[in-house]
């Protein structure tokens, strides 16, 4: 898939607030500092796009990107802040809760994981919340660049074996670096794939 545009479309603060579009919607989540920005950055070619909403509390909203006129990339606010309050913690669960549980036009959702890390409970219990609620997702190994390819991959295997001690198979995976832009096609080509399907 080639990116024509990329644009900014809209912040919204409830589900209720989205576009009314009926066009495919791709949602990215992580843990905060997992490099969302970045890599939302990366597979669109635009510098600056993620940004345009990381002004003070725009991440705390649902930020809507609409990719070559035909699809929109949707940038959660990411989870585990310890930083917040429980109020404000709350707030948040509900809202991506809400978006992800009561959007039609949510196609599957990113869950991205910093590829450095040993699993972590919030990522392990937030992907078995959404397999319970049958929410299609894949996962996005990020910050590649930050290990040896072979590293990499031994961590990726690592996390496969511990999720197949629950789980019956895995989704699709990929492992990606914004800064060497690795993955970038596997991930556009997949979501062309998935274009495709809807329109037949």
């Amino acid at each position: 898939m080639i990116i024509k545009s990329a644009e900014f479309t809209i912040s919204s603060p409830m589900v209720s607030m989205c576009p009314k579009d009926t066009k495919a919607e791709y949602a990215f989540i992580g843990r905060s500092n997992v490099g969302k920005s970045s890599l939302i950055n990366m597979l669109t070619n635009h510098k600056g796009l993620a940004k345009t909403s990381a002004t003070p509390g725009k991440t705390l909203l649902i930020n809507h990107f609409i990719i070559n006129k035909e699809w929109y990339l949707v940038d959660l606010p990411g989870y585990g802040f310890a930083k917040r309050s429980k109020k404000e913690m709350q707030k948040l669960e509900q809202m991506i809760s809400g978006y992800i549980l009561q959007r039609e036009q949510l196609v599957n959702v990113f869950v991205l994981i910093d590829i450095r890390l040993e699993p972590q409970k919030i990522d392990l219990e937030f992907m078995e919340w959404l397999g319970t609620s049958q929410i299609p997702f894949s996962i996005v190994f990020t910050k590649a660049d930050k290990l040896t390819p072979n590293k990499a991959k031994a961590n990726v295997e690592a996390y496969k074996k511990q999720l197949l001690e629950t789980w019956e198979e895995l989704p699709p995976v990929f492992i990606t670096s914004a800064e060497k832009r690795q993955g970038r096609e596997e991930l556009l080509d997949y979501i062309d794939e998935i274009n495709h399907s809807l329109n037949q």
